[in-house]
């Protein structure tokens, strides 16, 4: 039995271990000791919020998240020099917080970039230096709210569209004297006779298929005996009145 809690223990640490890097002791009577350093860390893992001092110098953390030490209340010690801190408006709420706790901070973090602040404390950054922070937020948010704005009413004349565009009625006239489609009228739309010319010959043949042609436009291109038919089918189905004059 106790050969298998003790198994069961082991796993639990080494599963603990491989999922957070750092050094947990329990050895301070005040609570635990947390080391992260010199680990290559791009970011802070989850550690126990009863925390009293934790290290994590010599990493490569750039930011550190907003309210990531807020839950720490009992910490007592901590260091986060040697790493690359880039100070932009994501650097804000540590300057914020070091500027509160330097009591407990063993040595100041300092900016490696940009260039303009480089190897300067954060905690020597005025509010001068965030007040861009603050314009770039507005203008963002505006960006937004004008993309919203405009969506929306891109959207609202779409539909607006479709609805005028199912309640709209079309109306052709037909006039009689067109119902019976004279053949001489549609001549144009036939192909020209076919004609073959021949080399030092002023003769010029008609093609055979002339005669075809001819006997298919006397014919009538449309059966008026269905029209009311159609005019009715296209009325009911798409909403199309054909009106004769």
């Amino acid at each position: 039995m106790i050969s298998s809690i003790s198994l069961v223990v082991f796993h639990l640490l080494a599963a603990y271990s491989t999922v957070n890097p750092c050094l947990c002791s329990s050895l301070s009577p005040a609570g635990p000791v947390v080391n992260c350093s010199s680990l290559n860390l791009m970011e802070v893992p989850h550690l126990p919020s009863e925390t009293t001092e934790l290290y994590l110098q010599n990493n490569r953390l750039t930011s550190l998240s907003p309210g990531l030490f807020d839950r720490f209340t009992g910490l007592k010690r901590i260091s986060l020099s040697e790493n690359p801190f880039h100070c932009d408006c994501q650097i804000q709420y540590l300057r914020n917080w070091l500027l509160k706790n330097r009591a407990i901070v063993l040595k100041e973090p300092t900016c490696s970039s940009p260039s303009s602040v480089a190897q300067k404390a954060i905690t020597e950054l005025s509010d001068d230096y965030f007040s861009f922070c603050t314009v770039a937020k507005c203008t963002h948010g505006m960006y937004n709210t004008i993309i919203g704005v405009m969506l929306f009413g891109l959207i609202v004349l779409l539909l607006w569209s479709l609805k005028i565009a199912r309640k709209s009625t079309f109306t052709l006239d037909i006039d009689e004297r067109h119902s019976g489609f004279e053949a001489d009228s549609l001549r144009s739309l036939k192909p020209k006779h076919r004609r073959r010319l021949h080399t030092g010959l002023s003769e010029v043949s008609v093609d055979s298929e002339s005669l075809a042609d001819k006997e298919d436009l006397d014919r009538p291109l449309l059966n008026m005996e269905l029209l009311p038919q159609v005019l009715d089918v296209l009325h009911k189905k798409h909403n199309i009145k054909i009106k004769a004059t």
